[in-house]
């Protein structure tokens, strides 16, 4: 119980201070190890967000949790998600990396006989922008330039992403055509790589037209004048340096296309210990520290936390399924 106590002091002391009524519990009910699993290999976004949360719980709780990263890839995500569900479904000490690629496989039912209400969604702790941009020389010097060349042509202009085909990435152009009102999407040239990083360098040197990709990997290409953005997919504005790059709500195209970083948990575990996960990393995420790691690594506030959060979930999903079989992913 002492170890207990000493992290509800902890916790409700911080949240004392961000928020204007404390809303966790006096006992923290969980401590020790925690499985934080990361559905894919070393190095990826879901690695990243196991091992950010894993550090900054630690340092939020004065060491009375330690966060263990389990790498399970295979499937895209599969064999994580069916690992919490068949395997940890009432255990309270894991949590499992998820992000807008989650849902968008949940959509298309490449998680065959799961569905996104089989887990609890905890929250998400910030996001990274969907982009569109072009080389210094390309002839496309606007997002209007190039929805006309798609509308007039959809295999005039080729795409580079990191994702595969029917992945976040594609997903994106996809939605943006569409919402742009470009016909016969199936025509849109599509060209994956294995990261960002590639993909980024294959527009850069000319030999892709468009890159569809996120704000954390262009950044750096942005800066040195390399690429040129036309437009973050969404309603907000980039942090400075990059917050005079337009959206495309600003643009007339209402596509909302970010990669959000969030949590999953089993589906059986109590009430009150998934309201204390809630309340945790909301209250963790608000810290100086996680705005810290956000900056550095080219996150973007989004902060949804508990029912909202799932909610948002389900209906992401329920969105994605539409629009997969809107252009022909899925039937």
């Amino acid at each position: 119980m002492k170890i207990k106590t000493k992290l509800a002091v902890a916790t409700t002391s911080l949240l004392i201070g961000l928020t204007s009524t404390p809303v966790m519990a006096t006992d923290p009910l969980i401590a020790g190890k925690v499985d934080c699993i990361a559905p894919a290999g070393p190095g990826g976004g879901w690695d990243f967000t196991c091992r950010s949360i894993g550090r900054l719980l630690n340092s939020f709780t004065n060491g009375e949790i330690t966060v263990q990263t389990l790498n399970m890839p295979g499937a895209g995500g599969g064999v994580g998600f069916a690992h919490v569900i068949t395997k940890r479904s009432d255990d309270a000490k894991v949590l499992a990396a998820a992000s807008t690629a989650t849902t968008a496989r949940l959509a298309q039912n490449q998680f065959p006989g799961m569905k996104s209400d089989m887990v609890r969604w905890i929250g998400a702790i910030g996001t990274d922008p969907g982009i569109i941009a072009v080389n210094q020389t390309s002839e496309i010097d606007s997002l209007e330039t190039l929805i006309s060349k798609l509308k007039q042509d959809p295999s005039s202009v080729t795409f580079a992403g990191a994702s595969a085909i029917g992945g976040w990435d594609h997903l994106k152009i996809l939605m943006t055509a569409h919402a742009a009102g470009v016909s016969d999407l199936k025509r849109i040239k599509y060209l994956s790589y294995n990261n960002g990083g590639t993909a980024v360098t294959q527009v850069v040197g000319g030999h892709i037209d468009v890159l569809v990709g996120v704000a954390s990997s262009s950044k750096g290409f942005i800066e040195s004048g390399d690429l040129k953005p036309l437009a973050v997919l969404g309603r907000d504005h980039l942090s400075p340096p990059l917050d005079k790059i337009p959206t495309s709500y600003e643009l007339g195209v209402d596509v909302e296309a970010s990669n959000w970083r969030g949590f999953y948990m089993p589906k059986n575990v109590s009430e009150e210990e998934y309201q204390w996960w809630v309340d945790t990393l909301k209250a963790a995420s608000q810290t100086d520290e996680w705005k810290e790691a956000m900056v550095q690594n080219g996150l973007e506030p989004f902060s949804l936390f508990g029912e909202e959060f799932d909610q948002f979930v389900n209906q992401q999903v329920n969105s994605l399924n539409l629009i997969s079989k809107d252009i022909g992913i899925i039937k």
